[in-house]
């Protein structure tokens, strides 16, 4: 079998893309997404929940801290500015910034809100400041904190026995 006609000659270079451009493409897009995305806000509900358990977590400590080292502790919750501040209790009464670390910390993220605080002694807070003192027996008196981010609420509460705190999804009313 002959063939006869003009046979295509071949570029060197076919059209389309070879194995390694496609490689050096994706890594590049998923080297400019791991820096991206860690970098997108949160979702609200992320944060809120987030708050909550560094709340719970801030509360449980500040009362062991209390029992351990037979301090006084105070927590101070900012409702207007949703802000929680902690400030140890010298013997003078005088109010002083703890050493430790932990207690430096922010308990409550950028967005989330303190909506109300109730205390037995002073009932539903919803403006203000309110203290929570944690003495040497832990805290005192039981403490239910509601944060609300978004339309998403929940709900954190600390118990006088045992000092015992939990975290709930959700608006808890308290029952006595």
């Amino acid at each position: 079998m002959v063939f006869k006609g003009k046979i295509p000659k071949c570029s060197g270079r076919e059209a389309g893309f070879t194995l390694l451009e496609l490689m050096v493409v994706i890594f590049i897009i998923a080297l400019a997404a791991g820096i991206v995305l860690p970098r997108l806000p949160e979702p609200e509900g992320t944060r809120l929940k987030s708050s909550a358990r560094n709340l719970a977590s801030g509360l449980r400590f500040l009362n062991d801290q209390a029992i351990i080292t037979k301090k006084v502790y105070r927590l101070h919750l900012h409702l207007g500015e949703n802000t929680t501040r902690i400030t140890e209790l010298s013997p003078s009464g005088e109010e002083l910034q703890p050493g430790d670390q932990f207690m430096g910390r922010r308990l409550i993220e950028e967005g989330i809100d303190i909506e109300d605080v109730n205390v037995p002694a002073l009932g539903v807070v919803t403006e203000g400041e309110v203290i929570i003192p944690f003495g040497p027996g832990g805290v005192a008196d039981g403490v239910t904190i509601h944060l609300k981010g978004g339309e998403k609420h929940y709900t954190v509460t600390a118990n006088p026995s045992g000092g015992k705190v939990t975290v709930q999804d959700g608006y808890q009313e308290v029952t006595s």
